[in-house]
């Protein structure tokens, strides 16, 4: 019997301040005003994707002492944004990002809680963390945590966080239903959860929602990050595009989910994936190729240059060869709020590495950020994109995407009337929502109400 074709999942992600939107466009819009909001949202709700990914940050980036070319509008808040959302669409998964080293888990889950309820179970939440202390010092708690403590911390937030979500089990007995009144259960509400990063006990707010908890999603491609997600998350993030690279992500987290009682279908797979359509493959090529010059300009090839040298090279001329200096192995100085420069475990190899390329093919500065800092994940025609996010999925490199447009709001469009409607035809992807809650839409069960909540 042959094995039955997946179904894929799609999201949209709304990225704010980037290195992905083309800003010269003259469709690229606001990325604070709400109607951006909802004109990403409701194409992607058209077409029947699973959900809307909002991004955020809790800190303007900088470098050289600067507020970073890209980040100069800021980012509105997630959860006022999501629960503004939940009034103006229907079906759609409403996920945003919320840290889970400058918050508390009380109020987190408070406000998810909500969320969930105000939209009818559409909420998700992508857990992360943050490394520097930059970052931290917009908050009370400055400073920064190491990885190990970061995921540790991160693990026992969310264990928190689920105690809070599952501290009012179904305990409501009605007694006389005709005059609106019940039996309460002592216990409801009810939490206390001490680890060491919290010590917190009380009674919680919120019923529980009508997904259970909110879905989890998670976005930590180091090994602690992939084990953050086989232990606790719904789905996992990735940057892993390419069939090779996707499957061998896709393998790793997924064997790691017996240890912790789960089988594979609780944990899916979703890269980020941008894309480039044309009338032909070739005119998508060179699309693709025109939208990738216009994302790195001069100046921001230098500013990416700039994160792994981590020096000063605003004297260099982007258009000229690789700096002959070395990158300064000291502390990060340069990009602050950007987690690109530890990125490079080996700076040095890295900048051997790109020299020997630049050689190569004749490359300028900004040539060579252009060819490392990434591609559309899909380029081509309508067929030929909905052919590659099929056989991807198929071949287990991916359980679906999330689509990041170069332009926002309305970047979404040519895609969900072209090649969601070919995927749609395959049988691969859903002609309706058919299903209430995102967790529905995702094929995930209800969780049970967990022991330290009972």
């Amino acid at each position: 019997m042959s094995k039955p074709r997946k179904q894929i999942h799609l999201a949209a992600h709304f990225p704010g301040v980037n290195n992905t939107t083309v800003w010269s466009d003259p469709r690229s819009g606001s990325h604070i005003e709400f109607g951006s909001f909802v004109r990403l949202a409701q194409t992607a709700e058209r077409a029947k994707f699973d959900f809307f990914f909002l991004a955020e940050g809790l800190r303007l980036r900088e470098q050289a002492g600067r507020i970073y070319d890209l980040d100069v509008v800021g980012r509105p808040d997630t959860f006022t944004v999501l629960a503004a959302l939940a009034a103006v669409t229907d079906r759609l998964g409403l996920a945003g990002t919320i840290n889970s080293t400058f918050n508390e888990p009380y109020e987190v889950a408070r406000q998810f809680a909500s969320l969930d309820h105000l939209s009818g179970g559409r909420a998700a939440w992508n857990v992360v963390t943050s490394w520097d202390a930059f970052t931290g010092e917009n908050f009370r708690r400055g400073g920064f945590l190491a990885e190990q403590d970061r995921y540790s911390r991160a693990t026992q937030f969310l264990q928190a966080a689920t105690e809070l979500f599952d501290s009012w089990p179904e305990s409501r007995i009605p007694a006389d239903p005709d005059r609106g009144l019940f039996v309460e259960d002592p216990r409801i509400g009810s939490f206390s959860h001490r680890d060491a990063h919290f010590d917190i006990a009380g009674r919680f707010t919120v019923p529980r929602g009508p997904q259970g908890r909110p879905v989890i999603l998670q976005a930590g491609d180091s090994d602690g990050g992939r084990e953050f997600a086989a232990r606790t998350a719904d789905a996992i993030f990735s940057r892993h595009g390419t069939l090779e690279a996707g499957q061998a992500f896709y393998s790793d987290v997924k064997r790691r989910l017996p240890a912790y009682g789960r089988t594979p279908e609780q944990l899916l797979v979703l890269p980020a994936a941008t894309f480039a359509l044309g009338d032909t493959d070739a005119d998508a090529q060179e699309k693709a190729a025109v939208i990738r010059r216009q994302q790195i300009s001069g100046q921001t090839a230098l500013r990416l240059l700039e994160q792994l040298w981590n020096r000063d090279l605003s004297g260099y001329d982007p258009d000229g060869p690789l700096p002959e200096v070395d990158p300064d192995l000291g502390d990060a100085h340069i990009a602050r709020g950007r987690a690109s420069v530890r990125m490079h475990r080996d700076p040095l190899a890295t900048a051997r590495e790109w020299r020997e390329r630049a050689t190569a093919g004749n490359l300028s500065i900004r040539d060579l950020i252009i060819e490392v800092s990434g591609r559309q994940t899909f380029i081509g025609t309508a067929a030929t994109v909905a052919d590659r996010i099929d056989d991807l999925v198929q071949r287990d490199a991916a359980d679906g995407f999330i689509l990041v447009p170069h332009v926002t709001p309305d970047g979404l469009d040519e895609f969900a009337d072209t090649v969601v409607p070919l995927l749609q035809e395959r049988g691969v992807f859903r002609t309706e929502y058919t299903g209430e809650t995102l967790r529905e839409h995702l094929g995930l069960s209800v969780p049970a109400v967990s022991g330290a909540a009972r």
